[in-house]
């Protein structure tokens, strides 16, 4: 089922001059408020406005806005889906870009800026989809609810997290969603195309560390040295190895990327206790140990450090800061903080900046079928993947209502395209082809869903 009819073209050609579009309304989030999504939400809601579509946009403070958009499905009875995707953007520096980041530049066959990839791209191909289901006069099965969000790559609080608090009766009915992440194209060393969809992410455990000591002239012996205590805390945290877990997640990715690389193994073997996971990891296609192995731990990596005014002045207070995740089940969270406890020890306290909960969604489940369904329609002799994310999304907050999150916005890329690495990187684009895809799986798996 490819692109075939000006029908086809169309959505497409649509879906790649609105990624260019949203890519110039600079909607940069420098964190701590500093945002502004309104001129991007507005757009949005237009495109949406012109397919005979009643957006809502929704400003959670002034300049934050959020648009929602429910489409009717043929068939009331089924639950309803959710599909989102976020409108800001992190900050670039322009002169470590080959062409403006704000620019939505169309050079050999991509399209360039900020947020090519993260997420206006996805951003646009829904926003192409509705538009095609208004031009042709049809729909979906389920109620489909688009919304567009704020603050994703912030804390949410302007954004979804706002939404599930003041708005939740926008998504009443809606039992799953989809969202950033996954359904991109992985390319093997053995020439296999994999289409990870994320079925887990990690939980969000940002914190605080602080050191107290006594402070005094840096000429001198000091045993009580704020700086010295907070550092080998931070050595001890960034140096710990974290124990294996499976979660069923990545159970079910190691099985299907076993299956799809050609190192078979089976489920016995993935539930002995003494599977070796780094060491089966480690022997999978380098593609695939990218998919798995930040997924099967705990995480905690030191971010940030702040102490003294003087050289030769020893403060008494030194605070840094550590980025830490955590897996799906109910014992991480615990194990995660005993650990900090240890690491930490008694001249270091620790607290939470920011925290979300993990998440997992079933990958046998009737969505997952037809996600992989429209995968391999548009590119048959490709494998998809269930995979965890190392970060998080949206879908945490959404997940508050009872809504599972998959990750799910295809795009079809050629060997070689460092996706992930585009991710907040320099030089962010996407392939005009991948977007064409993309839509067109999109619209056939948003169409057919049940």
């Amino acid at each position: 089922m490819g692109d075939t009819n000006g029908v086809d073209q169309q959505r497409g050609d649509e879906a790649v001059r609105f990624t260019s579009e949203l890519i110039r309304i600079d909607t940069s989030n420098r964190g701590g408020g500093d945002c502004k999504e309104r001129p991007a939400a507005e757009y949005a809601a237009e495109r949406l406005a012109e397919a005979g579509l009643s957006p809502l946009v929704l400003e959670s403070a002034p300049g934050r806005a959020n648009v929602v958009a429910r489409i009717s499905g043929s068939e009331p009875e089924l639950p309803a889906l959710l599909v989102h995707g976020h409108l800001d953007v992190v900050p670039a520096q322009a002169a470590d870009w080959s062409v403006p980041p704000f620019s939505g530049e169309i050079r050999d066959g991509e399209v360039w800026g900020r947020g090519a990839v993260d997420m206006k791209g996805m951003d646009a191909m829904m926003l192409a989809v509705a538009r095609a289901w208004g031009r042709e006069g049809r729909g979906p099965r389920r109620d489909v609810v688009f919304c567009f969000t704020a603050d994703e790559e912030d804390s949410a609080a302007a954004g979804a997290d706002w939404l599930v608090r003041h708005h939740a009766d926008l998504f009443e009915g809606c039992t799953e969603a989809i969202g950033e992440s996954g359904a991109y194209t992985v390319h093997t060393v053995g020439g296999q195309r994999l289409y990870p969809v994320a079925a887990g992410e990690r939980g969000t455990a940002w914190l605080r560390l602080t050191a107290h000591g006594t402070a005094g002239h840096g000429s001198k012996p000091n045993r009580a040295n704020a700086v010295t205590r907070l550092s080998a805390a931070m050595a001890r945290i960034g140096e710990y190895e974290w124990p294996v877990r499976i979660t069923p997640t990545v159970r079910a990715s190691l099985l299907a990327l076993g299956e799809a690389t050609g190192l078979p193994l089976s489920a016995r073997e993935v539930d002995d206790p003494g599977f070796d996971a780094d060491g089966y990891v480690a022997r999978l296609d380098p593609a695939a140990v990218k998919l798995v192995a930040a997924a099967i731990r705990n995480s905690a990596n030191p971010t940030v450090l702040q102490a003294g005014y003087k050289t030769n002045v020893i403060p008494g207070l030194a605070v840094g800061e550590v980025d830490g995740r955590t897996l799906p089940g109910a014992g991480s969270v615990a194990e995660f903080e005993a650990v900090l406890d240890e690491l930490t020890g008694p001249d270091v306290e620790w607290s939470y900046l920011h925290g979300t909960t993990a998440l997992t969604a079933p990958v046998d489940a009737p969505i997952f079928a037809a996600m992989r369904a429209a995968l391999l329609a548009h590119d048959p002799g490709a494998s998809v993947v269930p995979f965890s994310m190392t970060g998080g999304t949206d879908a945490k907050q959404f997940s508050e209502l009872g809504i599972a999150g998959y990750g799910f916005s295809p795009l079809r890329l050629p060997p070689g395209f460092d996706f992930q690495g585009l991710f907040h990187g320099v030089d962010e684009r996407v392939p005009v082809d991948a977007l064409h895809f993309g839509a067109a799986v999109l619209d056939d798996f948003l169409s057919t869903v049940g």
